[in-house]
């Protein structure tokens, strides 16, 4: 079996798809954005690395959400709900850090089934 990388760099893949699971990290771009804004792009950007590796949002298996304050659980959890399909919520994590990028309020780390 054949391991996919998806736009691989020296340092990582956009994603990595072995024997039908991917697992793939997003970050906001915009770490100037409050909560609500950082949380909506790691949405965003989720949704267009599953199409690429013929996923999609029903099919996520887990999540590990990194956040660095617990007041904006309650975004998180309103952005969360109001993203997923109806029934198709994965296993989360949710953990309070310290990110290396101070501005970067939330990080998130997928698996995802893929059909193709």
């Amino acid at each position: 079996m054949t391991i996919q990388r998806l736009n691989p760099t020296p340092r990582w893949s956009d994603a990595t798809v072995f024997n039908g699971i991917a697992h793939f990290v997003e970050v906001p771009n915009n770490t100037q954005a409050p909560m609500e804004d950082q949380i909506a792009q790691i949405l965003a950007q989720a949704e267009t690395t599953l199409a690429a590796i013929g996923s999609d949002k029903s099919q996520l298996l887990s999540a590990t959400i990194y956040i660095t304050d617990k007041e904006n659980v309650t975004a998180l959890n309103t952005a969360w709900a109001d993203w997923l399909p109806a029934g198709c919520a994965p296993s989360r994590a949710c953990v309070k850090v310290e990110l290396l990028d101070p501005a970067m309020l939330v990080e998130i780390a997928f698996v995802a089934a893929v059909s193709r």
